[in-house]
């Protein structure tokens, strides 16, 4: 597959299937400029650009195809120039930074469509601010005209907001007047937790169609700053110089080079699945069963800032990380119905460990950092996935350090227990790598999620980092979930998986998010747990997508029939 000339779009037989590898060579509606430490993002979308036919992207309004564009052009930020410190999200039409999701879109879209673009456009900011809160990728927002709905959500990810005080331009979030469905991609929790917008002020804001401009939306900390047209450009130089001297990026001077090139993802899609060099997920469509075998290290992975930098985008570390996400994102929007994914893994243990103390040797250089970014916000991908997972600890598996936390990131865990051949037995470890490298989106390690806290018993696992655990050992120790023996192995996987498939999909969905985050809640979690489930259920009420519904009648000059029951 080659990602400079392959439509993100295309058919499969009958299927139609969305990829989610692009390049900046195919970018309809983002360029990408880049100025000694600052990068650009300038955001012209093309109306006749939609992923989809079937409507128009108007005012500067975006859809799944503008997403996908923006996640790849954040990871060339990212590996491609590691001297960026500050990101300047700008608009390339007059009047209109972004309006947002394309409504028309939404209202012709499938409820899964729907779900789908939220889930990648929420994880994509996300990431920004998971990259200027671990990596010191700082972000500003240089809002001049309408910024509404999914657009003022974009800026809300942004370290900061500057707005030109033109008297036109405005913030808004007006889905609930406009559309009788809630923003979509976490507007409503950053308004309240990261902007710390007073309860009863955002209850205007989020009510008024109009939007605010920028003396009152500075009074009510929906934006960081205003100044008037001709003193905007001063004002952006400004909050650049502020972001940039907030930065702890270093660039790849200090390591003598320059940053990598992402190359192509060397991937097949096919009927049976989705196959790359370090991940292979073979679908089932009969059963409903995916099962993504991950394939360690074939030798020691590079060990030294020259041999890592100058195998770039094919060091495994990175490499896996890459894939996995592809696959993770290619087989939420292609395989809805495919409600189970059996991860395993395959390989030299010792690979894997090896490459772990790379990773934690060299953490202080900008690739390997990056990469522990990319690893990072991959594993989170997983944890908000709405699938039964299920890891399954086999001969010959390596679920060791980081490749353990994707069994850690399942709902149930199976090691085969041998107790009649213990030295063939299959073995887990624990690493450094999982007290802490890779936190959960409600900010805890999976071991501390999967304890509820529990201190002590985090005290004895790290104790025991890097000592090879049997079957017996890792159930003793609560690391896994049940230890069938080799005679009745296959059997119990078989019911299990079985009687996993039968159940209620949405029913599952809500029991997996509610269990997977257990204790406090955070920013992340609230917006996933809380915000999308609402957003879920709404998306199929009639006040909102029926044949007289506000998402289904926006344009078209009727008023929406609501019922009125307050369920």
């Amino acid at each position: 597959m080659n990602a400079m000339t392959e439509p993100l779009l295309f058919q499969q037989g009958e299927r139609e299937l969305v990829r989610f590898a692009t390049h900046p060579a195919k970018y309809q509606h983002w360029t990408l400029s880049v100025e000694g430490d600052v990068a650009r993002l300038k955001l012209d979308i093309q109306e006749d650009g939609g992923i989809k036919p079937g409507y128009k992207l108007k005012l500067n309004s975006y859809d799944l195809g503008v997403d996908i564009e923006l996640h790849d052009a954040l990871n060339r930020v990212r590996f491609e120039h590691p001297g960026v410190k500050v990101v300047v999200f700008e608009s390339g039409k007059e009047k209109i930074w972004c309006s947002g999701a394309n409504i028309y879109m939404l209202g012709l879209s499938t409820h899964a469509w729907k779900v789908n673009f939220c889930k990648l456009t929420n994880e994509t900011r996300n990431g920004l601010e998971d990259s200027s809160r671990h990596e010191g990728l700082k972000s500003l927002a240089a809002v001049t005209g309408a910024c509404a709905g999914g657009g003022y959500e974009l800026a809300l990810a942004c370290d900061r907001i500057a707005m030109v005080d033109d008297r036109a331009s405005t913030v808004s979030l007006p889905e609930v007047p406009l559309l009788g469905v809630l923003p979509g991609t976490g507007g409503l929790t950053r308004v309240t937790d990261k902007r710390k917008v007073r309860r009863d002020l955002a209850d205007i804001f989020c009510t008024t169609a109009e939007g605010v401009r920028a003396d009152r939306a500075k009074d009510w900390k929906l934006i960081d700053s205003h100044a008037k047209p001709q003193q905007f450009g001063a004002l952006i130089a400004t909050e650049i110089e502020a972001l940039r001297a907030q930065s702890t990026r270093t660039g790849a001077g200090n390591w003598g080079g320059k940053g990598i090139e992402l190359a192509p993802l060397n991937a097949t899609i096919d009927a049976q699945g989705y196959h790359y060099s370090t991940v292979d997920a073979q679908v089932n469509r009969d059963t409903r069963i995916v099962t993504i075998t991950v394939t360690a290290p074939l030798t020691p992975v590079e060990s030294t800032p020259e041999t890592i930098v100058a195998a770039g985008a094919q060091w495994w570390p990175l490499r896996f990380a890459r894939e996995l996400d592809d696959a993770i994102l290619n087989l939420r929007a292609n395989e809805p119905e495919a409600g189970t994914w059996v991860f395993k893994t395959q390989g030299n243990p010792l690979h894997v460990m090896q490459a772990d103390n790379v990773l934690d040797s060299l953490k202080a250089h900008w690739l390997v950092r990056e990469t522990l970014g990319a690893l990072r916000r991959t594993l989170a991908r997983i944890d908000v996935t709405s699938r039964s997972l299920i890891a399954l600890v086999e001969q010959g598996s390596c679920f060791v350090g980081t490749l353990y936390e994707l069994a850690l990131a399942s709902d149930r865990i199976y090691m085969l227990d041998l107790p009649d051949s213990p030295d063939a037995a299959p073995a887990l470890q624990l690493h450094h790598a999982n007290f802490g490298r890779y936190p959960v989106v409600n900010g805890l390690t999976r071991l501390q999620t999967r304890f509820c806290e529990d201190a002590d018993t985090i005290a004895q696992l790290e104790g025991l980092k890097d000592s090879p655990l049997r079957a017996d050992q890792a159930l003793a120790l609560g690391l896994v979930t049940l230890t069938p023996d080799d005679i009745d192995w296959d059997d119990e996987i078989r019911i299990m998986l079985e009687e996993r498939a039968s159940m209620s999909p949405d029913a599952m969905t809500g029991l997996e998010a509610s269990l997977r985050f257990p204790g406090k809640e955070t920013m992340e979690t609230r917006v996933f747990a809380r915000l999308s489930a609402w957003q879920n259920w709404i998306f199929i009420r009639p006040n909102a997508v029926g044949e007289e519904g506000a998402l289904k009648l926006f344009g078209t000059g009727k008023k929406a029939k609501f019922d009125w029951k307050r369920i």
